[in-house]
């Protein structure tokens, strides 16, 4: 087996790896939200707690993902054409990230203080 052969099957363990991440992290927060669902005193919240947890396992498995796309493309020949790919791949899977998270918190990262009720902290 060459290096390359084996980067790639590294690579698509990751990405197996990634999808897995996605799929059962589905699964789970749809299990754990089912009990929530039917409970009268945790009906009210169940929605945003299944979304929630259902963006984090998107985002998690993105962020995999995005490990398998860099490691393909710096070990085995980084031509220009590929590091463009890649370089739109992962603007592509930051943006959507991005937008899961505002999505999920229902605040720009920047403004995140204000819904704790602090004021930011400067940094020293």
């Amino acid at each position: 087996m060459t290096f390359e052969e084996v980067v790639e099957a590294a690579v698509r363990v990751v990405e197996v790896a990634g999808a897995a991440i996605m799929v059962f992290g589905g699964l789970a927060a749809l299990l754990a939200g089912i009990p929530r669902i039917l409970r009268s005193d945790t009906r009210p919240t169940a929605y945003q707690a299944m979304r929630r947890e259902l963006g984090r396992a998107i985002l998690l498995g993105l962020e995999v993902l995005i490990v398998a796309d860099i490691i393909r493309t710096i070990v085995v020949e980084p031509t220009v054409e590929s590091v463009l790919v890649l370089g739109a791949i992962v603007i592509i899977r930051v943006l959507l990230s991005f937008s899961l998270e505002v999505e999920m918190d229902g605040v720009w990262p920047w403004a995140r203080w204000r819904m704790t009720g602090t004021t930011p902290r400067a940094t020293e």
